[in-house]
């Protein structure tokens, strides 16, 4: 593989293995509150909290991490702005401390934060504004969670970027060099020195909150029930680690995660069940890294075109993932990974996201299950063919119809879930 295309891979692997700490969209409103407070100069007595229909049904429901049992987004902005060191991006939160929580409370208690609905077409999009006595402050961030594209004090702008609410365009490296041709070759070839260190912080971070989820009582502790139904194997455990993983973070856990796509589930879905797998059948370290880099690549693949956020479920994609990671580490070349995704995208490819939240775990071990039994048929030979429903003549093809789908196609799906969460 020419040099240029790996320097490209490499790019795009250090713009999505990010380190967040908690649900990123509550951490995204964290990090906007934190810069909205280091602009001001001092901690607002009141602040309002503006965000787009999918930022707010995916803060809504679950646990701030560093409050214990803190919810939603007043809780995310006061603590971001109160106790948050915006340097740390989407770790802002781990330098909260006791008082800053106290402080939290108080204010939440006389409702010093207000949130409103954002009336955006972009799906990632936030607004924190901070008031201090005549001061003020406003921080905006669009389409990624730690792309902010203007700060303001006392209304004027401080730093701006142009920006399209529209299109996010190319926040970043081009993905479309992310085929799967590319993706084995390189995972089978390339030297990945220049970012082993984030697959072994993946590894590292991903698994010690499976571990966790598997040992503590974390919500309704789907990872624990898998192993309790189903007993002690390696395909049990690949996909009960990554949903106890997912049981903890969305519970509160004040454990990093290394995130896919945006989102710590989909990090921890793509990383888990490759590591479990590659470690109970004594698989060498390079092949696991190897692995991690086909799952956290076609996870990325899958969902680049849809976007941070949508009525498209993230697990999904990063379910089918991890099992092309799996079927990568047995020897499995592009056209069986082909077929893995064709055969779960053919079967689950329209679960929708209702919000980030205990259940998240649950669509996460059904997710790697049908990877699972979407790689059992493609070792078959069997694969379910072009013009039954979104299948399409080659994978690429496939992929892209169920992107389509999950971005042009979901848009009533979205507002209509938003509107049922907030409103029925």
């Amino acid at each position: 593989m020419e040099e240029a295309c790996c320097r490209q891979i490499e790019a795009i692997l250090r713009e999505e293995m990010l380190t967040a700490l908690g649900c990123t969209e509550p951490i995204a409103i964290a990090y906007a509150a934190a810069k909205a407070k280091e602009a001001l100069g001092a901690v607002p007595d009141e602040m309002v909290v503006e965000c787009s229909g999918n930022l707010i049904k995916n803060a809504k429901a679950v646990t701030v991490p560093m409050t214990v049992d803190l919810k939603g987004i007043e809780a995310a902005a006061l603590v971001g702005a109160i106790g948050g060191d915006p340097n740390l991006e989407l770790e802002v939160l781990t330098t909260v401390k006791e008082e800053d929580l106290k402080l939290a409370k108080e204010m939440l208690a006389r409702d010093a934060c207000k949130v409103k609905f954002l009336k955006t077409p972009a799906k990632l999009h936030i607004i924190v504004r901070c008031k201090k006595g005549e001061e003020s402050s406003m921080v905006e961030i669009l389409h990624n969670h730690n792309h902010i594209v203007r700060i303001e004090k006392n209304g004027e702008a401080v730093y701006e970027i142009p920006y399209d609410l529209t299109d996010p365009g190319e926040l970043g490296t081009d993905r479309s060099i992310l085929t799967l041709d590319t993706i084995v070759e390189y995972c089978r070839t390339a030297d990945y020195s220049a970012v082993r260190d984030l697959l072994e912080k993946a590894a590292e971070c991903n698994m010690a909150i499976a571990r966790e989820g598997l040992t503590n009582d974390w919500g309704e502790s789907v990872g624990k029930t898998l192993v309790e139904m189903y007993g002690d194997n390696v395909f049990v455990m690949a996909k009960a680690g990554a949903a106890a993983g997912s049981d903890a973070r969305m519970n509160g856990c004040e454990m990093p995660v290394v995130i896919n796509s945006g989102s710590g589930n989909q990090g921890i879905t793509v990383t888990v069940p490759v590591v479990t797998y590659a470690r109970r059948m004594g698989l060498s370290e390079d092949l696991m890294y190897r692995g991690l880099l086909c799952s956290n690549l076609v996870g990325i693949m899958q969902k680049y075109k849809v976007g941070r956020l949508s009525a498209f479920c993230g697990a999904i994609s990063a379910g089918t993932a991890t099992v092309c990671g799996i079927a990568f580490m047995d020897g499995a070349d592009a056209d069986t990974i082909g077929m893995i995704i064709t055969n779960s995208l053919g079967v689950i490819g329209g679960a929708v996201c209702d919000g980030a939240k205990s259940s998240c775990a649950g669509k996460i071990a059904a997710a790697i299950e049908t990877g699972l039994v979407g790689y059992q048929m493609a070792k078959r030979g069997r694969v379910f063919r072009p013009g039954e429903g979104l299948v399409k003549s080659t994978y690429q093809g496939t992929v892209d119809a169920f992107c389509k789908m999950a971005k042009v196609g979901m848009l009533q799906t979205d507002e209509t879930i938003l509107d049922i969460m907030l409103n029925d």
